[in-house]
Parts: C-alpha cells; structure tokens; sequence
C-alpha cells in the first residue's frame, strides 16, 4: 500500500530496528548511527513534548554526536526504552569517551498511545534493547511496527471518528544527495496525499460522508485528547554542521505542516530529529526541499501501511463518500 518509495536506510550506514507489543498496541524504533556517531539536530514544535536529550543538540554543546534515536510510544513512561538502546551500544563499544567509560548518546521522543492499547504497559528498557539489537540496514517495515503501533490520527473531532495511524518512510534523491525520512504518525489532524491533496485518512465525519472540518469541529469547543504527537527522524548522507543539520529537522517540520492539518497543536509534541552521517555536497536550498518532500511522503506512508486495530479504521479499508 505504500505509495512512495524508500527507506530511511537508504542513507549509507544507517539501521533501523523495531519492536513492539502488537496486544498491548505500544512499540518504539531505534535508529542507529555509525559506531562514531552522526552530526545531529533536532527541532521540538509541538506544545506536548516528551523528549530525552535533546538539549546536547543545541549549537556550542561539548558532546556534538550522538549514536542512535528513539522514537518510542508509551508517553513519557517509554523514555525508559532508551536504556535499552544504550545498554546495546555500550557492549558493542560504541559512545562518547569519557576516559572512564563510554557513554551511547541517545535523543528520544514519545507519543501518546496509552488510551489505545493497555495504558498500564509501555516501551521498556527491554524493549529498547530488543529494538536495537534488531536494527538492519535493510529496514523496509511500515505500518504497524515499532513508534507506530498505537499511533491514531484525526482526533479533533473527538476519538470515536479517528482513524489508525503507523510508522512511514520514504526518500529521495537528487546529485548524489539522499535525504529519508521515517515519521510515527499520531497527530490530533488529518493526513493528506502530498500530490494530490485528498484526504488519506483523519477524522471521519460522522454521516459517513466524507471527513470531518476541521475548523466546524474546533469551534464548538474542544474535542480532543491530549493523546496525540508525530515523531520522526530525517537523515541524509550530505556532510552538516550541528546548525545546518538543524535546519534540516526545521524543513521537516514544513513537510509535517504541509501533510497535517492541524499540526503543531497544543495538544501535539511534534518533534524531528536530523543525522548527517556523509560527505556528500549539497545546495543548502536543495536538501531542505528533499527533506520537506520525504517527511510529506513517509508521513502518508504511515497511513496507508497501517492496519486497522481496537475499533480504528485504517485507510486501506475505509470507504467514504465525498459528495
């Protein structure tokens, strides 16, 4: 069902790895670098974060690489699966050298998806591990996998009418220059085909005859849980500073505007990391357009990869009426 090809392994060096409780409908992905690290950035917009080292990602901080990323679900109670992570990469020797020790830099950000599944299990340290030690560099999985497990979309108009949403991927290039990205969609707003506009999947309007307004929806007062955020990585075998790299998760974040409505809400933690791990030279310009395109496509990847859990419809079977 995918409609735009790719993976966020398609940038040389990077793995992706998952796992998740398909009963419980929880999950996280973890994202490794090469054993030296990635040139990292990151760019929080959503109004709902939870996140784990993402202050090291500013500009002039000691540590300027980290080693792997977490998306996981589980709110702020699955930041204990990066544990896991780290745990893997400390035994296979990989971190920042403190002369005592080797320390795995891990940013992280959740989603909410405890009013899916089983509010009382989450992503833990277990399963960070149990991601990590998965990760390949042939990674094409999409859907309902790892971050995306529980993840829902089109909760303005109340969770009745949402809909499943998941995990997506997709890259592109141009002069030598790949940039992917790979997106846990779980946004309060509805999702939109990049190309053609359509509606792939949101909140379901309740004749059953097409989807639900968003601005009819809001002004009747709020709906909405606050169990909602996208989630996502780019990456790109172009060579970027620590400022430049965060610039690219910026870009993304266009491409989430463009491909959510609404985004970046009160009720949302939007957040993109971005990883350089190439030498490759690119036109500032150029990248930052790739990486707007390929978070619209993984984005609508999401979607149309998932499979329809706990009484949410997915895009691939529900049918509505336009007119």
């Amino acid at each position: 069902m995918a409609r735009y090809p790719g993976s966020l392994t398609d940038v040389t060096g990077i793995r992706v790895g998952h796992a998740q409780d398909e009963h419980s409908l929880t999950g996280c992905s973890a994202i490794l670098c090469p054993a030296e690290g990635a040139v990292a950035g990151g760019v929080v917009r959503g109004y709902a974060p939870g996140t784990r080292e993402t202050a090291l990602l500013q500009p002039g901080m000691l540590v300027g690489r980290v080693h792997a990323i977490l998306l996981t679900g589980g709110s702020a109670f699955g930041l204990a699966a990066a544990d896991g992570v780290m745990r893997y990469l400390e035994e296979h020797g990989v971190g920042y050298d403190t002369g005592v020790a080797r320390v795995p830099i891990v940013p992280a950000a959740v989603l909410f998806d405890l009013n899916v599944g089983d509010a009382l299990v989450r992503p833990t340290a277990a399963m960070g591990y149990e991601a990590a030690q998965a990760a390949s560099a042939h990674a094409v999985l999409q859907g309902n996998v790892g971050a995306g497990t529980g993840a829902t979309v089109g909760k303005f108009a109340g969770p009745h009418w949402a809909m499943k949403g998941g995990l997506g991927m997709a890259s592109l290039q141009q002069e030598g220059v790949v940039v992917a990205a790979l997106i846990a969609v779980n946004a309060l707003g509805n999702i939109s085909d990049p190309e053609t506009g359509q509606v792939l999947a949101g909140a379901r309007g309740p004749d059953g005859a097409g989807w639900a307004r968003v601005l009819a929806s809001v002004d009747g007062g709020p709906k909405a849980s606050p169990g909602n955020t996208v989630i996502g990585v780019l990456a790109t075998n172009a060579s970027l500073d620590g400022p430049a790299a965060t610039r690219l998760a910026h870009a993304g974040h266009d491409g989430l505007a463009r491909a959510i409505q609404p985004a970046h809400t009160l009720y949302d933690g939007d957040t993109l990391f971005a990883l350089s791990v190439g030498s490759a030279t690119a036109n500032p310009v150029m990248i930052d357009a790739l990486a707007t395109a390929a978070v619209e496509r993984a984005v609508a990847n999401a979607v149309l990869e998932a499979q329809a859990v706990a009484g949410f419809p997915a895009a691939r079977d529900y049918q509505h009426n336009d007119g």
